[in-house]
């Protein structure tokens, strides 16, 4: 008796010992909701890194921006004090120069398009960019395709857009774009956005489907046109110091992580952007479906021809004619 509780108790304490031993713990986030095309995006990936660590890894999810706003928890990931953030392009260019040009409006065709831009070479040698930046980038994932919401009027043509205060990201080529075509921009991070439109402080904002379901953008905003003006990507990043301390099996396991949970995330935008129409009509939206694309293209021509002149035509053209 007494030694099977001796053998007991040194089970119990192995277990105790290894758990305490084994196990890391990381932080993530989103500034939106869990359930959203970015909160299935880190599930994912908590989900998959500790399943390909054997749990010695352990990944907690926070929703919201309950740890900060997109630009917070990116400059939280650079210093360390945060491991990880799931987050949208806007901010980013502030950190890392290079990705401004993928924030260019009407620069992709489509969802199918901009995908293949950056998963092909351009996309790849992009996220290399981070790494002097303190960041690892792991992987490209995407808000899909930004349209435009306001409380005032229908908005089928950019001469529509005169005047309306809209909310945009941090982000100095939307800012610059927006203007052409007559917005009053006022940058604020998206943690402030549902307010600041309850309380009229900004008459509109420009978010894809996702995200405007995600954030319930319909209580506070009565109009949805398609613009369908610039692709949203979202990037997987990680602190470097972090990632370059993991074994070389480790730094795969988060690798392939984050592979899965950009299928997550990519999925869940299709999903959205099939339903989204109808689910926001649904809710008291009026929505503005057919857009004269050709003609917010025919105003933007002077902001285009400054963009050209800011990233080098070559390089733009390298990612409209990528096939």
């Amino acid at each position: 008796m007494k030694l099977s509780r001796l053998f007991a108790a040194l089970a119990a304490g192995l277990v105790m010992g290894g758990a305490a031993l084994a196990q890391t713990t990381m932080r993530i986030s989103i500034s939106v909701a869990q359930n959203s095309h970015q909160g299935v995006a880190i599930d994912t990936f908590a989900r998959e890194v500790e399943k390909r660590t054997n749990g010695r890894y352990k990944v907690q999810p926070f929703y919201s921006g309950s740890l900060g706003g997109e630009r917070e928890s990116i400059e939280a990931v650079q210093l360390g004090t945060q491991e990880l953030t799931f987050t949208s392009t806007g901010p980013v260019p502030n950190f890392v120069p290079e990705t401004k040009i993928l924030d260019i409006p009407f620069l992709f065709r489509d969802k199918a398009h901009a995908r293949a831009v950056l998963d092909g070479p351009i996309g790849q040698e992009m996220l290399t960019k981070f790494d002097g930046k303190g960041m690892k980038a792991l992987a490209w994932g995407e808000n899909g395709v930004r349209h435009m919401t306001n409380s005032r009027r229908a908005v089928n043509a950019p001469e529509d857009l005169k005047g309306l205060k809209l909310r945009t990201m941090e982000n100095p080529v939307h800012v610059q774009a927006y203007k052409g075509l007559g917005i009053v921009t006022t940058p604020m991070a998206f943690p402030e956005v549902f307010t600041a439109l309850q309380q009229g402080t900004v008459d509109g904002q420009e978010n894809p489907l996702s995200v405007i379901m995600a954030a319930k953008f319909d209580q506070v905003q009565k109009h949805l046109s398609l613009t369908g003006h610039v692709y949203s990507p979202c990037v997987l990043l990680m602190n470097k110091a972090s990632f370059d301390k993991l074994s070389a099996a480790d730094k795969q396991a988060f690798a392939d992580a984050a592979k899965e949970a950009v299928k997550a995330n990519r999925a869940r935008v299709d999903e959205d952007d099939a339903k989204g129409v109808a689910e926001l009509r649904n809710k008291g939206m009026q929505v503005v479906e057919n857009v004269d694309k050709a003609k917010f293209v025919q105003v933007l021509a002077p902001v285009n021809a400054d963009f050209e002149k800011q990233f080098g035509k070559a390089n733009i053209d390298r990612i409209r004619n990528y096939k």
